[in-house]
């Protein structure tokens, strides 16, 4: 799919809206990115440690007893078995790299969930390079087992205690961080958002999920899936997977947002259903506003859905209607964990069960013998303490 802007712009979204400070950095990491992304020695290097290190390719699981499969297909990407429980570690492994061929001598990174802090960390294990993770005092409360994890894989975990104490407040410690360490440090943004080159990064890295899965679906079913399902916070995960279909409008791309207490309410993440086009962390896309234009506070049950904007390429997908929208409350993503988990044995993540819900929600409205993949972006491991909590 062409899109139309200025290099790292995607319609009027995304550009760089940064200090002073950090032009040089963004303009040296883009020089790197473009010599090095497809020079052959480096896209090996990457593919070695994806296959024999992360676990790729993931499986294509065929769903057998979720709601509505007497009618239709469910296909699952099974992201939940890379290495380190998500498909954060697609990025994660391939900026380290990067950085690590550009001289920086320091990592640092930020995250809600933790997945992609624990991505980065493992990365920084592997590649012997100091770790530094910033993570919203709340998210490490809740997201208490991959703060450990951290700790094990040697990453300095700072927790965030401005703001909400989630993952915009890591993002802003993150970004403070880099502007005073830009020389010798390499910040690995997390998701397809920020100052350009980030969202196209994150996005060439993360398209591994949709790659494999678009030759899985041909193989198993043999044509195309009707209808594309990820969650949406930031965006890596749905750009990864959608990135594969944007030029076959037969699949439909539903994005599916964290409606938390309600769409209505003030309480929840659905950047792209409710906020308005603005600039936060660097970028220019849909974020939450409040009514003078400062940025609203996100609510989500889940860590990593818990952020008031969306990446830049998103922004533009949903403006050109090539997404269709979709939510879940925090009471319908739990619900789907349980489904999921009892029909297929596969307990999900809270971000991905927001997806889950939508999936089969939709399901009824479809055709018979449709076909609908769903990315199953990340494992429920860290999670377990919410679901024993608001589930019993």
């Amino acid at each position: 799919m062409t899109l139309p802007g200025q290099p790292g712009r995607f319609g009027a979204y995304g550009g760089r809206f940064v200090p002073e400070t950090l032009v040089p950095a963004l303009d040296e990491l883009e020089r790197a990115w473009a010599a090095l992304a497809h020079q052959p020695d480096f896209q090996q290097e990457l593919d070695a440690l994806l296959a024999t290190y992360a676990g790729r390719p993931t499986p294509l699981t065929v769903a057998r007893n979720l709601p509505g499969v007497e009618r239709l297909t469910y296909l699952l990407k099974r992201e939940d078995l890379l290495h380190t429980g998500a498909h954060k570690l697609n990025n994660a492994l391939g900026q380290v790299l990067l950085a690590r061929r550009m001289g920086k001598k320091r990592i640092i990174a930020e995250t809600g969930a933790g997945q992609h802090g624990v991505a980065t960390a493992t990365a920084c294990a592997l590649l012997k390079l100091p770790c530094v993770v910033y993570m919203g005092a709340h998210d490490v409360e809740r997201q208490r087992p991959n703060v450990l994890r951290m700790g094990l894989l040697g990453a300095e975990v700072v927790p965030v205690e401005a703001g909400a104490r989630t993952l915009k407040d890591a993002l802003n410690e993150a970004l403070r961080d880099w502007v005073t360490n830009v020389r010798d440090t390499h910040y690995v943004l997390g998701s397809a958002a920020g100052p350009h080159p980030f969202p196209l990064i994150v996005r060439r890295l993360q398209s591994v999920i949709g790659t494999e899965a678009r030759a899985q679906c041909l193989k198993v079913t043999g044509r195309l899936p009707d209808v594309a399902v990820a969650c949406v916070g930031g965006g890596s995960n749905a750009i990864g997977l959608f990135s594969a279909f944007l030029d076959e409008p037969a699949t439909a791309l539903l994005a599916v947002e964290a409606a938390g207490r309600g769409l209505d309410t003030q309480a929840h993440g659905a950047s792209l259903a409710r906020g308005k086009p603005g600039v936060l962390h660097g970028a220019y896309s849909y974020v939450l506003q409040d009514a003078h234009g400062q940025i609203a506070e996100a609510h989500s049950v889940s860590a990593g859905l818990d952020y008031p904007g969306v990446g830049p390429e998103l922004s533009y997908l949903k403006d050109s209607g090539r997404l269709t929208l979709a939510s879940a409350t925090d009471r319908e993503a739990l619900e789907a964990v349980r489904t999921l988990a009892r029909s297929e044995g596969i307990i999900c993540a809270l971000e991905t069960a927001h997806a889950v819900h939508a999936a089969v929600a939709l399901a009824p409205s479809l055709k018979t013998d449709s076909i609908v993949l769903i990315n199953i972006s990340g494992r429920g491991d860290k999670d377990l303490a919410t679901y024993e909590r608001e589930l019993s």
